[in-house]
């Protein structure tokens, strides 16, 4: 038996596969050898991020709640565990010093909460869907890495990793809720798979984007 909208997620995931020398930085936290300050700044990134994501989130939710009901459950799925991840975000940040009052944001990796606002405004749901799902894959092999690494080569608790466990561990609800956004979307014509696709591969451009702005914090 054939599952069109599974099949179309596993497809679409694997064809946005960042390549795997875009990040340059998660390999120097894997290593030990990025330094603090670098951690506080993706503390810092994320404190701006977390909050943008949670919002646009709760707009699609809203936006597809009468024509696309199962889209505004996968949404709202999201915002919820934007929530969450701010809740844990907490530690991590302390644990790096990352001092918020004087830190001035970086236009590179500001630019991926500001596209998810943009797909907020202008997608078609069940395309934003589609798309974020793809990427969510990359988000969350970059967060196990960090997670395992923060612990082994700078001595942090769970606690102040809960952020990063956060997002690396699996969720089936979370795939479960986008396939049937997919499929339903399917099943009425309402999914433009090459527009997702687009959308996926600049959020895959602007999460690399995030990587290499936030590479050029290591030298501090």
């Amino acid at each position: 038996m054939t599952h069109p909208a599974r099949d179309l997620l596993r497809t679409t995931t694997a064809a946005l596969a960042p390549d795997p020398d875009a990040n340059p930085l998660v390999p120097r936290i894997a290593a030990g050898t990025a330094p603090r300050a670098a951690l506080a700044a993706l503390a810092l990134e994320q404190s701006w991020v977390i909050p943008a994501d949670h919002r646009a989130f709760e707009h699609l939710a809203a936006r597809s709640e009468a024509a696309d009901p199962q889209a505004a459950a996968f949404f709202a799925a999201l915002a919820h565990g934007e929530t969450l991840a701010g809740e844990r975000l907490v530690a991590f940040a302390r644990a790096c010093g990352a001092q918020e009052a004087s830190y001035e944001p970086l236009p590179g990796c500001q630019a991926y909460p500001a596209y998810v606002a943009w797909l907020a405004l202008n997608a078609a749901p069940a395309d934003a869907v589609l798309a974020l799902t793809a990427n969510f894959s990359a988000w969350g092999g970059y967060c196990a890495t960090i997670a395992t690494a923060l612990r082994e080569h700078y001595g942090f608790t769970d606690e102040a990793c809960a952020f990063f466990d956060f997002f690396a561990e699996p969720s089936p609800d979370l795939d479960r809720l986008a396939q049937t956004a997919v499929e339903a979307a399917l099943d009425a014509g309402r999914l433009d798979a090459q527009r997702a696709h687009t959308y996926g591969r600049l959020l895959q451009h602007y999460e690399a984007s995030f990587w290499s702005a936030l590479s050029g914090t290591t030298s501090c």
